[in-house]
């Protein structure tokens, strides 16, 4: 054999067997004490080997050196034998940390000083009851998320989706479109149908199907739910009225919107203003997936270079409000065949931002244009700069945000040339920029921004989710400001 094929070979599979090894101690540190585990903000659980190797190569997107799996397994070993509570821990991180502070010191000393704020476990805590009112697109990808994330049930509980009746084999057909996605694919795990009991067991998580057309009828303590945080799924009510119909279901104690919220209710982008979201709010909103693709970014700019004013053109995926093929629709333009054309449309996405971010209130205007493609988006900003910026600038300080900033978990950044927009089907990100289509000009700046408007606003529909119910793990080592 050619040596140095045999000893990339050899390479590959010592690194293999090393991630192999990572698994189960991943697993445990998760399930038995509700540890997760990441790679610049990559979730290492569930991951197979593979994946796990994977996650070390992202590293090199800061310093163009690939994080070992020999320096990551002694910090998941040493962490696997410290008695830890909750925690959302960076091994990227922690390595590099270790490197600037550690010498000197054993690693299981460094480790204690390091996460000294949840050492000793404590007392496990109830997880919080989520209802999904509505199993659509976002529904049914809320669920999934819920599903994975339901660790040893701490945090966040799925307890039932309520849905209209839509004929005899509901409940099937339901856990069917669970179990299988054209887009997403099929569900990782096991599903399994009760149809006397009208419940869906996934992975462990067991899930009520209550049918009802009215939400102030349902009963949810009838279930054993309570304090449950409803999740409306379905866009039928969008203000505060019609939203708190939910308030006098029994079991309800707070209701989030998976779409812009009408009047005075608070549009929540996480990673941007969830901290504004007080005990005393009992509705509010997640805002849309293009609110929460293009705020981050918008704010970073406008931190570092400011804003004088803007355009955002959004180019997004054809949804279930359009037709599939000509017929009447009540909005303009959306009556026509989704998958045959590109469709002009509203959006208001640009001056919904300012309910997030407002500073940059009557700065932005916005358009749509719907195309033929089923999932993953892009919003393209053409912004004049308070002062003027070349593209690398940009570009490196971008890419630094996606990796070691607040905002990480909503900016990623890319600069491959080969993308197209099926690569960000998954994203769990809010919005990803392509910095190679980047236009720079003096004080003109065009950035492109890819997005997965499914997934990608699941994702930050859990956050908000997670920040409503305090679930969320402290993040070590802590995080920078953006």
């Amino acid at each position: 054999m050619n040596n140095a094929s045999d000893t990339a070979l050899k390479h590959w599979m010592t690194r293999e067997a090393i991630a192999e090894r990572m698994i189960p101690l991943i697993g445990a540190l998760y399930r038995e004490r509700g540890v997760v585990v990441s790679i610049h903000g990559r979730r290492l659980i569930h991951k197979s080997a593979i994946g796990i190797l994977k996650a070390h190569r992202y590293a090199r997107q800061l310093d163009n050196t690939e994080l070992a799996v020999q320096e990551t397994l002694p910090l998941i070993e040493a962490l696997s034998e410290l008695d830890l509570g909750a925690a959302s821990v960076d091994l990227a991180k922690l390595v590099t940390r270790y490197k600037e502070i550690g010498e000197g010191r054993g690693l299981d000393d460094f480790l204690r000083t390091e996460l000294s704020d949840v050492l000793g476990g404590g007392e496990a805590e109830e997880g919080r009851d989520v209802v999904l009112y509505g199993f659509g697109r976002i529904g049914r990808l809320l669920a999934r998320i819920l599903i994975a994330h339901d660790g040893n049930g701490q945090g966040l509980r799925l307890r039932a989706i309520v849905v209209r009746r839509g004929g005899e084999k509901d409940l099937i057909k339901r856990a069917s479109l669970l179990r299988r996605d054209s887009v997403h694919g099929p569900f990782e795990g096991t599903i399994t149908v009760d149809t006397e009991n009208n419940t869906i067991l996934a992975n462990g998580t067991l899930i009520q199907v209550i049918y009802s057309d009215n939400p102030t009828t349902v009963d949810y303590t009838a279930y054993g739910i309570d304090d449950a945080i409803v999740v409306d799924n379905t866009g039928r009510w969008r203000d505060r009225d019609g939203l708190s119909q939910h308030l006098q279901a029994k079991g309800v104690s707070k209701v989030l919107l998976t779409a812009p919220g009408k009047g005075d209710l608070k549009n929540i982008v996480h990673g941007i203003n969830h901290d504004v979201i007080g005990d005393d709010d009992l509705i509010l909103s997640a805002a849309s997936c293009t609110t929460n693709a293009i705020t981050p970014v918008l704010k970073a700019i406008n931190d570092e270079y400011g804003i004088e004013h803007g355009h955002v053109e959004t180019v997004h995926s054809f949804t279930n409000d359009q037709n599939l093929t000509d017929n009447f629709h009540n909005g303009d333009r959306r009556g026509r065949a989704a998958a045959l054309n590109m469709v002009i449309t509203e959006t208001g996405a640009a001056s919904a931002v300012a309910k997030a971010l407002p500073e940059l209130a009557g700065k932005l205007t916005g358009n749509a244009i719907r195309v033929p493609t089923p999932n993953v988006s892009m919003a393209i900003l053409n912004l004049t700069l308070d002062r003027a910026a070349t593209k690398d600038d940009v570009n490196a300080y971008l890419r630094g945000l996606s990796l070691n900033s607040a905002l990480r978990q909503q900016i990623d950044y890319i600069d491959s040339p080969e993308v197209v927009s099926s690569d960000f089907v998954g994203s769990r990100r809010a919005g990803i920029v392509d910095g190679l289509a980047t236009i720079s000009n003096g004080r003109n700046l065009v950035l492109y921004v890819w997005y997965d408007n499914e997934f990608g606003y699941s994702c930050q529909v859990v956050r908000v989710i997670e920040q409503i119910a305090g679930s969320h793990p402290q993040v070590f080592p802590a995080r920078e400001s953006a």
